[in-house]
């Protein structure tokens, strides 16, 4: 990959400049949620009530929350891989 120089004046574009640093961040949150849904589907942990089992609807809200988020993705053509 080439270099990538990125350049915002500091005092009008300050909130696109911040933006652009925090990406990974959003990214990295977007994993740990689609994790915390995870395991709720592949484990049955439930994440309203830890330590429990997922209850049925618990379940199928964290299989079509994984889904929808891997749409948003996919719409702005980002992967979490």
């Amino acid at each position: 990959m080439g270099k990538i120089i990125l350049e915002f004046d500091a005092a009008e574009e300050e909130e696109d400049a911040r933006t652009a640093l925090d990406g990974y961040k959003w990214k990295l949150a977007m994993w740990d949620l689609d994790q915390a849904l995870r395991s709720v589907t592949k484990y049955e942990a439930s994440i309203i009530n830890e330590g429990k089992q997922a209850s049925d609807e618990e379940f199928e809200m964290a299989e079509k929350m994984r889904e929808e988020i891997r749409g948003i993705l996919s719409h702005y053509n980002i992967m979490f891989e």
